[in-house]
């Protein structure tokens, strides 16, 4: 089997601004239509249907739902989740983001993918180690799971204060850091890293990019009301 992974950019789509212009959330404020219109484009370039992509109502909790089951109904967005498992080969699953982590994860032997949103809050109370176990329940085994973290505000951007950064570091070794400037900061994509590796996840890979810093993604702290990109991946 083979697990395909796409991480999308602003660019390329119908939404005006400060949406502009490849919009993919349904809840920032855009125009419906401009929306409906970028997931129909998505769907068309991943060479799938509209119904074979699943969305989730992320609320930066540590539920998460497998998508495709019994009683899954196509189209389905899975409300209140924040992680999308999937065993249904071409049934993509994407999370949505704007500086929180993108987490794609899949075992390409057992046909298993997943899609998690590891914002802080969501990282800090266990979101990742929640869709791993989900993962096994479905045939996955994490010595075999491949793991991206993908564009997310850096540490050095990511600014909060001293006490919430002990917070996270506390439930999350290794987020801690310091940013730019020499403030108290989180790194959620190095702690996350580091509780992948603990967890015995075989292979894991991190795409740099910052979504503060690069302009061709969407970012809440870089510009409040905006867009976001998605993290989508599915078994072929």
């Amino acid at each position: 089997m083979r697990i395909r992974r796409v991480i999308t950019t602003r660019e390329g789509g119908v939404s005006r601004p400060p949406f502009d212009s490849f919009n993919l959330g349904d809840h920032v404020g855009d125009d419906p239509g401009d929306v409906a219109a970028n997931r129909r484009r998505l769907a068309t370039e991943l060479g799938l249907t509209e119904d074979r992509v699943a969305w989730m109502e992320q609320v930066h909790g540590r539920t998460v739902t497998i998508a495709g089951g019994e009683g899954w109904a196509p189209g389905t967005v899975a409300e209140a989740t924040d992680a999308l498992v999937s065993a249904d080969p071409g049934l993509a699953v994407a999370v949505l983001v704007a500086d929180c982590v993108p987490l794609l994860l899949g075992d390409p032997e057992a046909g298993v993918v997943a899609a998690v949103h590891a914002g802080r809050v969501g990282a800090r109370i266990g979101v990742v180690p929640a869709a791993l176990e989900a993962m096994r329940t479905v045939g996955a085994e994490l010595y075999r799971v491949e793991a991206l973290l993908g564009p997310a505000i850096c540490g050095d951007c990511y600014e909060v204060p001293k006490a919430m950064a002990d917070d996270v570091e506390a439930h999350l070794p290794g987020s801690a850091c310091r940013s730019r400037s020499g403030s108290s900061a989180v790194d959620l994509r190095a702690g996350l890293w580091r509780q992948l590796a603990d967890a015995g996840v075989g292979k894991i890979g991190i795409d740099p990019r910052c979504t503060a810093e690069d302009r061709t993604l969407f970012s809440y702290r870089r510009q409040n009301r905006t867009g976001r990109i998605a993290a989508v991946t599915w078994v072929e």
